[in-house]
């Protein structure tokens, strides 16, 4: 970017603009370290807990009911704090935010792992995802004001990171128990140090870059809001990010349940999710580069939604007989999530607009997502089986499918709020 392209986005987002480039290119690499690094620590709150359900659930004295609600707990968290994302970015700024986040995904994985009872983990569990929420919705603002001219490499970037994250949980988490004594505790625990790592990234960031100071210029604060209620794109975004949330959390959450009951056992449920979540590493990488050079991201959508539809069902038919091929389709169909970011980076044009639309679109999605996982714990529970539960998923992926569509049009929000 040139220097008097620098001054003209700086002016427009209340940055300083770097003062020279070889300090810029510093800062960049380091800001792209921070932004792969806090990915990676996005999802393993959630995915190091599925392959240890049982356990924890024994140990706390859990139902299948309560558990379904720990399933829903992303969901409930990511809405709530997402929606106070961008108030707080336009008063600290997006970088400290965000350290704050890892801050709060630290604590919190450190903390859970001493809990006596299930209120203590749900509370310690939901500080984290306090944290992974906020993070959720300014991580892609970050991308947008910092990285503008190359949007969708590192929205690739930061999927693939948040896959990894995902995966390597999911993989490792029972045989490293085993390694620590066999106590879910530690299992659960050890997460936290990848969390110390990203909050010491994030801390370098912020003092290098001295972003709360440029936080605080009114015309930031002012000028990014936008009427985003008056946007279908924004609507369909958030109903489209709400379906696909409701069925990544309920695969996440349960697919390894799924597999122990079809008499797999709990390593290798482990390792099943884990494919789940590795094979949206590439994907995640390539599809938000594949997607941001086209005009509209409609056949992503039709792709994405008949993996899910043919996954669930044949977990529902033969869970075991094709268990691989099950487990990697519906990690396709997840790939949606990165999907819905890059449609987030493209559809607004500042990094403000993306802020709105971002909490926006993540805030209505996690809503609507709340009752899928705890409504699938239900349908397991009342008929004992998952033939019911799948059933359910499959269905939703068809409104998923069609307002994915409208979605994926090529449309800016700031031209239909006028």
């Amino acid at each position: 970017m040139s220097s008097a392209a620098e001054t003209t986005l700086a002016a427009r987002t209340g940055e300083q603009p770097p003062p020279d480039r070889p300090r810029a290119r510093l800062l960049g690499g380091l800001l792209a370290t921070a932004v792969a690094v806090a990915a990676f620590n996005l999802r393993p709150v959630v995915t190091s807990l599925g392959p240890l359900l049982e356990e924890v659930r024994t140990s706390l004295g859990m139902s299948p009911t309560v558990a379904g609600l720990l399933t829903a707990v992303p969901s409930i968290c990511f809405a709530l704090f997402g929606f106070a994302a961008p108030g707080l970015a336009r008063r600290f700024g997006p970088t400290l935010v965000v350290t704050a986040g890892m801050g709060a995904i630290t604590l919190g994985v450190a903390a859970r792992s001493f809990a006596g009872g299930t209120a203590p983990f749900l509370l310690l569990t939901a500080v984290a995802l306090a944290g992974v929420a906020v993070s959720n919705v300014l991580i892609p603002v970050v991308i947008k004001r910092y990285f503008p001219d190359r949007v969708g490499p590192m929205i690739g970037l930061y999927s693939m990171a948040l896959s990894g994250g995902t995966a390597l949980a999911a993989a490792v988490t029972v045989p490293l128990t085993d390694a620590l004594g066999g106590s879910w505790r530690l299992g659960l625990g050890i997460w936290a140090v990848a969390g110390g790592v990203a909050l010491l990234l994030w801390l370098l960031t912020v003092a290098l870059r001295r972003d709360g100071r440029a936080a605080a210029d009114g015309r930031s604060r002012s000028a990014d809001r936008l009427p985003i209620l008056r946007s279908p794109t924004a609507w369909a975004l958030g109903l489209f990010f709400g379906l696909q949330a409701t069925n990544a959390y309920a695969t996440m959450g349960w697919l390894p349940q799924i597999y122990q009951d079809a008499g797999i056992s709990a390593g290798t449920s482990g390792l099943l999710l884990a494919a789940t979540m590795a094979i949206g590493v590439p994907v995640s990488f390539l599809l938000p580069n594949w997607a941001a050079r086209r005009a509209d991201q409609r056949v992503f959508v039709v792709a994405l939604a008949c993996c899910g539809i043919a996954g669930y069902l044949g977990l529902a038919l033969a869970p075991a007989a094709g268990a691989w091929l099950w487990a990697l389709l519906a990690g396709l169909s997840n790939c949606a999530f990165g999907l819905t970011l890059t449609m987030i980076g493209l559809r607004a044009r500042t990094s403000g607009g993306v802020a709105q639309l971002s909490a926006f679109a993540q805030g209505v999605g996690y809503l609507i997502s709340i009752p899928g996982p705890i409504l699938v714990g239900r349908l397991y529970q009342g008929t004992h089986g998952w033939q019911v539960p799948l059933g359910f998923l499959v269905a939703l992926l068809v409104p998923q499918l069609l307002i994915g569509l409208r979605a994926a049009r090529a449309r800016h929000i700031e031209d239909e709020v006028g």
